[in-house]
């Protein structure tokens, strides 16, 4: 038996949506007695320590590097060549990486390894090596849901090899969950080796005896239920001050903020990967313009100093809002001036939305934002879709027309208000979240 405390070995896939929960998830530990060591790409830590974000003197968190295997001037926002390099560089040095964390403690050795997807292969270097694992998923239960049902899909001519639909249609992946568009499956608009990787992947990932998820039952029973490896241990809300933030964020717009009626504010944020067209882009400007309502919009520095496509449209004067290049998004959320959030649905946007009570406007650009746009909208109803016009483009005159129906909406108001009651609930004590995160240590003991 184990007699020291749990030592976690925690190794995101190097994108701010997978590192920013599984730090979350390992705070929290920390905060239940567990020690963490947690594994950053040589360039993930040095963006995030620009960022100002390695403050974690005094707790149980010990930041550790292994390289990515790319060159410093190549481009890491291209997933897949980002991946298999990490595949095959990281893989070879986790052995030694483990050796040398194990060394400078005896008594506490690494007992589990946590990955989030993508890692799979750190599950297998584990387990050669006799140390438990599990997974987190950084998205939906939904999503990871509709991955662990790929053999079926694939088995029941609903999709074919490559991933792609065979035909329109809309199905449920078990009984109690809601219909899906097999257009929106989160795999969407990547080629076969990506596809063929997920595949791969998730057999990969059954090395883990886990899946903990970034969710609660009360959000999405059906997906939960979809497998008995399904843990929720969300939402992961320990803190507020993001410590694992590629970008400064720029906390001016809180004092701003403060100045602002209550649920005045429009806050505008696609996350850490979405890329706007340039046409969409100003589209979206004149419409803040045309809302007539102070706003915050987070327009994010361009990645890998590649110069901002998205030039402001002529006419523009955005005097009654804020335009940040990255945001304190939950101290955003949560501060009683906001009235509603325009999203891109990302999980990690959602559930933090959710958990501040905020009202959603829809827009999904990829992946498992489709998904999770149908729950705001058509599960827990508190949020609005937006519609494209015949060429493709969401125009300033729908934009301004929603935002004005959800602020005006006292039902959607009112249903966001409550969910995020239950929500708190969940991971408060004698919360269902709270039980599954003991259970969790317990088990790793």
């Amino acid at each position: 038996m184990q007699m020291g405390i749990p030592h976690f070995l925690c190794i995101p896939f190097p994108v701010q949506g997978h590192v920013n929960p599984l730090m979350q998830f390992s705070l929290l530990l920390a905060k239940h007695g567990c020690k963490v060591t947690f594994v950053h790409t040589e360039f993930s830590l040095k963006r995030a320590n620009t960022a100002g974000a390695d403050n974690l003197e005094g707790s149980q968190i010990k930041l550790v590097t292994l390289p990515d295997g790319l060159d410093p001037q190549d481009d890491r926002s291209d997933g897949i060549k980002l991946l298999f390099s990490i595949k095959s560089t990281m893989r070879s040095r986790l052995p030694k990486l483990i050796q040398d964390v194990n060394a400078l403690d005896a008594h506490n050795k690494i007992t589990c390894i946590i990955v989030t997807i993508h890692m799979g292969w750190a599950l297998e270097v584990g387990h050669k090596l006799g140390i438990r694992g599990a997974n987190l998923c950084p998205a939906s239960a939904t999503s990871l849901a509709s991955l662990v049902c790929i053999p079926k899909l694939i088995h029941d001519a609903i999709i074919d090899s490559q991933g792609l639909p065979t035909k329109k249609q809309e199905i449920q992946l078990s009984p109690n969950m809601p219909m899906i568009d097999t257009q929106n499956f989160p795999w969407r608009g990547f080629n076969k080796t990506f596809f063929d990787h997920l595949v791969q992947e998730m057999q990969t990932s059954e090395l883990g005896e886990w899946w903990l998820c970034n969710t609660t039952y009360d959000l999405e029973p059906g997906a939960i239920s979809i497998s008995p490896k399904f843990l929720p241990i969300g939402p992961l809300m320990e803190s507020d001050s993001n410590k694992s933030s590629f970008w400064q964020e720029d906390t001016t717009c809180l004092e701003w903020l403060d100045q602002q009626p209550p649920q005045s504010v429009v806050y505008v944020s696609f996350g850490s990967l979405a890329v706007m067209d340039p046409t969409q882009f100003q589209e979206l400007a004149l419409a803040l313009d045309l809302i007539d309502k102070p706003f915050i919009w987070v327009v994010r520095p361009s990645n890998d100093n590649k110069v901002n496509a998205n030039a402001y449209p002529h006419g523009f004067h955005g005097s009654k809002g804020k335009i940040v290049g990255w945001a304190p998004q939950m101290k955003i959320l949560n501060h009683p001036s906001i009235a509603c959030f325009i999203s891109h649905c990302g999980w990690n946007s959602t559930i933090e939305g959710v958990c501040a009570g905020v009202p959603f406007l829809c827009w999904p650009c990829a992946t498992d934002q489709y998904l999770d746009k149908s729950y705001i909208c058509d599960v827990w109803k508190i949020g609005l879709g937006l519609e494209k016009d015949e060429n493709g483009i969401i125009s300033r005159g729908e934009i301004k027309k929603k935002v004005h129906q959800l602020v005006g909406d006292e039902d959607i108001k009112a249903r966001s208000l409550k969910w995020k009651e239950i929500i708190i609930n969940d991971i408060a004590e004698g919360g269902q979240s709270l039980k599954n995160l003991k259970f969790f240590i317990d088990w790793a003991k």
